[in-house]
């Protein structure tokens, strides 16, 4: 199937891919008074005299608002809103779908940090949760800081945690096939924008010890004048011996690849270069770092990919649906490390010892026991930090 030219058919067809539904019968005249005026004063009232009511008597406390700029759509960069709309409704769709979470799209015109910052405050009063989008690095790590600042509700940009949490569950369970322990591992990170530099500080978060950087100039130190703001804060942290080269350079001796870059950086040459059972997730989309075929000829143990048409497919559905499940359960304030951190093991164990397998390191995406898990793993952290309020 020619999966493009398929999905722009069916679009026509869907024209939309979500729609509003009413939770309310209005079938007669004391419905409507019910639902609408004179009725709906009283709840209005209520949630005047306490705002907390607004997540009883609305449904606020399952609304989950998705959002973009436009910016960093998919591969397709810099779309603009309007075009990052199919996108947003499939995110919407997927949240419902897997944990039956109602999502909305909000795509903003606009590419200032401020202005998207003040729009989505404004919003905020109408959700419980708000999802960031598609946003350009760097500008997605300020907006994601300053949101979180200022408004009482869980904020989770899926592009840099979601991927994280997803790698890092993969990487657990493939480290138990190669019995090496994560503290051990030298990882190599290619890509330094949002979900590489996300990939690395959760990474850091689940106990990795030995990370480096690199991207289109090379291996990221500490210091580089190519290196912006989030990119020296991550070199901070990693490349403590401040190598300096190529990737092919960092990948010589290497237990781990990780690429959210572009296709075909990678040779087999530079995997024959790597430790004995080095595991590879060449994530580049649709056209990984190294086809998976090439990683194991040159002799990768484990490959993982973005894509659903090879085996261990890192897929942020596995995340988003679930955490927001859990965060909107426990009606969080916010979705903090100890929060991801568990769904990271949450999503590891669904995949039991006798299943575990080189082309089986991570459940499916379509595996109904994972947004429970993932939301159950969530709640019970959110009630141990104390960001949980009921």
């Amino acid at each position: 199937m020619d999966y493009r030219q398929e999905s722009l058919k069916k679009h026509y067809e869907w024209q939309g891919k979500i729609e509003v539904i009413s939770r309310a019968p209005i079938k007669s005249k004391e419905d409507l008074s019910l639902a609408y005026t004179p009725g709906v004063a009283e709840p209005c009232l209520s949630i005047q005299k306490d705002l907390d009511q607004s997540y009883s008597l609305t449904r606020r406390s399952n609304l989950v608002a998705v959002v973009t700029d436009g910016t960093a759509v998919l591969g397709l960069g810099d779309i603009g809103p309007e075009a990052g709309m199919p996108v947003m409704e499939g995110k919407c769709a997927l949240f419902k779908t897997f944990a039956d979470v109602d999502a909305f799209p909000l795509c903003i015109k606009s590419k200032d940090v401020d202005e998207i910052v003040r729009t989505i405050y404004l919003l905020s009063g109408s959700f419980g949760g708000i999802n960031l989008e598609d946003i350009s690095a760097p500008r997605c790590f300020e907006i994601e800081r300053k949101l979180k600042e200022i408004c009482d509700i869980p904020v989770f940009h899926d592009d840099q945690h979601g991927t994280a949490i997803v790698v890092a569950a993969a990487l657990i369970n493939a480290l138990k096939l190669v019995k090496k322990e994560m503290s051990n591992v030298k990882i190599v990170i290619n890509g330094a924008g949002s979900a590489g530099i996300a990939i690395g500080k959760h990474l850091l978060n689940v106990g990795a010890k030995h990370i480096t950087f690199c991207d289109r100039f090379g291996i990221i130190c500490r210091g580089d004048e190519n290196n912006n703001s989030a990119q020296e804060e991550i070199a901070q942290l990693t490349n403590l011996d401040c190598r300096k080269g190529t990737l092919s350079d960092a990948l010589a001796g290497a237990d781990v690849f990780i690429g959210v870059s572009a296709p075909n950086l990678v040779t087999e040459e530079m995997v024959k270069s790597m430790a004995s059972d080095a595991i590879l997730f060449p994530m580049a989309n649709p056209t990984p770092e190294i086809m998976p075929d090439l990683a194991k000829k040159a002799g990768a143990r484990i490959v993982g990919t973005g894509r659903s048409d090879f085996p261990n497919q890192i897929n942020n559905v596995l995340a988003f649906p679930g955490i927001f499940r859990g965060a909107l359960d426990a009606r969080a304030s916010c979705i903090n490390k100890e929060m991801q951190i568990a769904t990271s093991y949450a999503l590891a164990d669904l995949v039991s010892e006798e299943e575990l397998s080189e082309d089986n390191i991570i459940v499916s995406a379509l595996d109904t026991r994972v947004a429970p898990a993932v939301a159950e793993a969530v709640k019970r952290a959110a009630k141990e930090t104390g960001v949980a309020r009921i």
